[in-house]
């Protein structure tokens, strides 16, 4: 089965995508457009995991919560699909898929190191299975706006999903704090996984000068 699974390039990047959002319910075009692929090939993949029994096919409910699929026009329902959790091999792919994801933070971290100095990296949002996060990664240093967005580009395509990401240079950051901003206490209060934390001791730094 694991070569039927694995086929694809396009395959594991959608089967990524429903592994780190169990219970979304994702639509062909909105897959198509996240992945960049032609609508087709997107079709030709999930019919593909569909049969396998990874994902399941399914209607729009009308208890569909606001903000998980696009407005539908009044008793018109639409096509969706779903990670299937009750699938046999479903803890086996997500242990996999963990690590892999483990691998690419760490490139992305050994890159942004060498682009500049990094005293504050942590992921929230979809890395963490928080929805509501306004951001998905917290950048805290010295990098260029360029370097980065080249970096995270090549990071989304690797990972096969888009990443919402804030950079703040360590004044900002300190300014943030000492005023409780609401943005930045909501990631540093809630669930994340804090890649490089060098902040107090930075922040030191910065007041002796």
């Amino acid at each position: 089965m694991l070569e039927h699974i694995f086929g694809s390039k396009a395959r594991l990047k959608i089967l990524q995508i429903f592994l780190n959002n169990p219970g979304r319910p994702f639509f062909v075009r909105e897959l198509s457009r996240r992945l960049h692929t032609q609508i087709n090939s997107v079709r030709q993949q999930l019919d593909t995991l569909s049969k396998l029994g990874i994902i399941e096919l399914a209607t729009t409910p009308s208890s569909l919560v606001d903000g998980q699929a696009p407005a539908l026009a009044a008793g018109k329902e639409k096509k969706y699909y779903i990670l299937n959790e009750n699938f046999l091999l479903y803890p086996e792919l997500k242990a996999l898929f963990m690590k892999l994801q483990l691998v690419l933070e760490d490139n992305l971290l050994k890159q942004l190191e060498k682009a500049g100095k990094i005293y504050y990296l942590a992921l929230t949002g979809t890395f963490c299975g928080r929805a509501d996060s306004q951001t998905d990664m917290l950048l805290v240093g010295n990098i260029s706006k360029e370097k980065l967005k080249k970096i995270i580009k090549k990071f989304e395509k690797d990972l096969g999903q888009e990443v919402d990401y804030t950079l703040m240079s360590l004044r900002e950051f300190k300014y943030r704090r000492d005023v409780t901003d609401r943005f930045l206490y909501d990631i540093l209060e809630n669930k994340k996984v804090a890649l490089v934390d060098r902040l107090e001791e930075a922040v030191v730094k910065s007041n002796n000068f």
